[in-house]
């Protein structure tokens, strides 16, 4: 197959969500979405998403078009379809920093590139590494379905129990509660786990919220309680990897980094000092697929559990992320993901791509990731060309 990138496009429209997402550093009522669009020669349009948010990606909407547009597009316009090995890393030498905008590009291109060769993106991106087609697209048909937990918002008691209780009536058997925001953690997620019983996973996400010794001490307390977390992800700053190892030290419920462990170098010292036994991999932190796939065989190899994730973004970055997690191997491929952004939206922007069933993201079996076009003419494009 021959053909190259003609032109990058980006879409950008707001979508409210439907209700408030609260977490220790934000609370959002509604977000904006970000789609590059890469468009071939034959006019085969390919999708990716930068998640944007100052205070979480550190990107906007203006400076992903700044970047899209201008030195991102410097390496994808004019290139052959195939030259997809070094991609990532080209992208990456474009731009300093700009993960979001980095992944949005670099998804597009591959989706475009999987359904002009009329592949799944999950079947392109597979898990065989002996180059056979058929091994990939079976692994991508029997992994077609990804399981999702569902986030709960930071909030009182009584209402973290009566959200807790309404997403188990809905199917979830996993549940993530945001913490740290400044209510009685402790005694809430007891509330929640006695009216959830115990057959409900629980998860919480502390989202950098405390020091190590509250870390601790609170941890200790749910440990003490019975609560039976499933993990606590992030409990301390990003930066700081001590005190995230004497977390992990002190405490017998696995700690999973996230804000921690944005690419491969991250997670290598993660790893050496032994400070967390599972890690979030998100698009929008890792630049894109090429290395988000690093990081999660580089985990597989240290026995570090990894956990695909989103960012507060709509079902097309949800796509690709599930694509990426229907495509692992061993025990990370019956994971529960943390892949519920989709969910959180009133309307999608595009048609096609996946769709929801209770607790599972169902991926679609069209060509890449089975998006057709944009859902409505409620967004506003730019375009470059050669």
């Amino acid at each position: 197959m021959t053909g190259t990138v003609r032109e990058l496009r980006v879409h950008e429209s707001v979508r409210a969500l439907v209700r408030p997402f609260v977490t220790a550093i934000r609370r959002a009522d509604s977000i904006p979405v970000v789609l590059v669009e890469a468009v071939d020669d034959t006019g085969t349009s390919g999708w990716g998403e930068a998640a944007v948010s100052w205070r979480v990606t550190g990107e906007s909407p203006a400076s992903v078009r700044a970047a899209v547009l201008g030195p991102l597009s410097d390496v994808v316009v004019g290139r052959p379809l195939e030259a997809t090995a070094t991609l990532g890393a080209d992208l990456a030498r474009a731009v300093h920093q700009n993960a979001a905008a980095r992944s949005a590009v670099e998804c597009a291109v591959q989706d475009l590139f999987a359904a002009r060769r009329g592949l799944t993106l999950a079947a392109a991106l597979g898990t065989g590494r002996d180059g056979s087609t058929e091994r990939r697209v079976g692994i991508a048909r029997s992994a077609a379905r990804v399981r999702t937990d569902i986030t709960v918002s930071a909030a009182s008691t009584e209402t973290l129990v009566a959200v807790a209780r309404r997403h188990v009536a809905d199917g979830f058997t996993t549940i993530k509660v945001k913490v740290g925001a400044g209510g009685d953690d402790r005694d809430a997620l007891v509330g929640v786990r006695e009216a959830v019983g115990p057959d409900v996973v629980l998860r919480v996400d502390a989202n950098q919220a405390w020091d190590v010794d509250e870390a601790v001490g609170i941890i200790r307390y749910w440990e003490a309680a019975g609560v039976g977390l499933e993990l606590v992800e992030q409990p301390v700053r990003a930066r700081d990897l001590d005190g995230l190892a004497a977390v992990t030290a002190q405490v017998g419920t696995p700690v999973l980094a996230d804000e921690s462990v944005r690419t491969s170098d991250d997670l290598r010292e993660v790893i050496r000092r032994r400070a967390a036994g599972l890690v979030n991999i998100k698009l929008a932190k890792t630049g894109g697929l090429a290395e988000a796939r690093l990081m999660a065989e580089l985990a597989a190899r240290n026995g570090i559990g990894v956990v695909v994730g989103c960012m507060m973004e709509s079902s097309v970055g949800v796509a690709a992320a599930a694509a990426l997690a229907a495509s692992l191997g061993g025990a990370d491929a019956a994971r529960t993901h943390d892949l519920d952004a989709g969910l959180w939206q009133s309307t999608s922007p595009v048609r096609g791509g996946i769709r929801y069933d209770g607790a599972e993201v169902v991926l679609s079996s069209g060509p890449g990731l089975g998006i057709v076009g944009l859902a409505g003419d409620d967004v506003e494009p730019w375009a470059v060309a050669p």
